[in-house]
């Protein structure tokens, strides 16, 4: 009997135990995803510059000695904008003259216009006493000439009135090609001359006359240009997706689409160049800097806010504890509370950035409440 009782007692307590330990929570899982990376839709890789399709170097139509320059490197410029003037003083001179000539032709033509009047009332008076007999036809004949004559003079001074102006017009041109204009808006990138300088559109003056006033760039017109090896150029189409990136910022990853194939190759180089227009311009961007694109798949959109290397897991996973945010992780049987860094939300699922890992199976739900470290079990599907 005391055998039987010896016997018995473990296998008793072994069941006392048993049933008294906490039977593990059922929880449905999820495993955490790692946000797709735009290198998973890379069809190819290559570099190129920062471009601007407008671009000029400001000069004047002639030679002439620059007296005020009013633009600076990083200056923005309108469309018309006096960017500097020249010397007009001989031009100016130019100018009062041919003024001065085109009156001189309009008071001659005025004289002749007044004599031409007093011929051709005379000619009519001497008509009607040529009719009676009064006059001889050769008084007639007089002043019948006189007035062609003067008709002549007048057609001619008409002439010379129109030559004056237009050479008063030209002479104004001149004046107005002494200011020197902004074709287009944009920014100045450099300043090319002084005041007291000579500049020329052909630098006939030697060297020593400067070609132009200023560089402007048109910055709504920049693009990257890239060459692309001719052996990979079949993975390239226009309107293709592009993710560019700035050498300056290599952590900015830029939207941007390709704009055209220049059918054209570089025997030298055995390339293709690429047009790549940007989605949307930004300041930081300037001209001929370094750039990195990657060539996009068409098939898949990336997530619009999703950064590569976030984590996402099911907004319902999410919750609040101390107005910090948490998750309950699945560790090896058991449930691990962990404090989680959110981020935007992607549909149904939010963006994790610290706090997890991929691949970690993350608690859903579960059949009563958790606490850190409980005993947890997957509920089988």
């Amino acid at each position: 009997m005391v055998v039987a009782v010896i016997i018995l007692l473990p296998g008793a307590a072994w069941a006392y135990f048993w049933f008294r330990q906490p039977k593990a929570v059922i929880v449905h899982t999820a495993l955490v995803q790692e946000t797709t990376s735009s290198q998973d839709r890379t069809l190819l890789n290559a570099s190129g510059y920062v471009t601007a399709r407008r671009e000029a170097t400001i000069s004047a139509k002639n030679t002439g000695k620059v007296t005020e320059v009013l633009v600076e490197e990083g200056m923005k410029v309108e469309e018309g904008q006096v960017l500097a003037r020249l010397d007009a003083t001989n031009v100016e001179a130019s100018l009062n003259e041919a003024q001065a000539e085109l009156a001189s032709a309009n008071s001659a033509l005025n004289e002749i216009t007044a004599n031409l009047d007093l011929a051709v009332r005379e000619q009519d008076r001497f008509e009607q006493l040529a009719a009676g007999d009064f006059v001889s036809k050769s008084d007639l004949d007089h002043y019948q000439t006189d007035v062609k004559v003067l008709q002549a003079r007048m057609g001619r001074q008409q002439a010379d009135v129109a030559v004056a102006e237009k050479t008063l017009a030209v002479w104004k041109q001149q004046m107005d090609d002494t200011v020197i204009r902004a074709p287009f808006a944009g920014g100045v990138i450099s300043k090319d001359a002084q005041p007291g300088e000579m500049i020329s559109p052909i630098s006939a003056g030697g060297g020593f006359t400067r070609t132009g006033i200023c560089t402007v760039v048109d910055m709504a017109s920049l693009e990257i240009d890239v060459d692309v090896n001719e052996s990979y150029i079949n993975r390239v189409q226009a309107g293709q997706p592009v993710e560019a990136t700035l050498d300056a910022y290599p952590d900015w990853k830029i939207p941007a689409k390709v704009i055209a194939i220049i059918p054209t190759a570089d025997r030298q180089k055995a390339t293709v160049k690429v047009r790549v227009g940007f989605e949307k311009l930004d300041p930081r961007v300037l001209p001929d800097m370094s750039a990195k694109v990657a060539f996009q798949s068409a098939e898949t959109t990336p997530t619009a806010t999703a950064t590569a290397g976030d984590l996402l897991i099911p907004q319902g996973a999410v919750q609040q504890a101390d107005g910090k945010s948490v998750a309950w992780v699945f560790n090896d049987g058991h449930a691990e509370r962990r404090a989680i860094t959110v981020g935007a939300t992607h549909g149904a699922d939010i963006a994790v950035s610290a706090g997890l890992h991929a691949g970690e199976k993350i608690i859903l739900d579960g059949d009563s409440p958790l606490v850190d470290g409980v005993a947890v079990s997957e509920a089988k599907p």
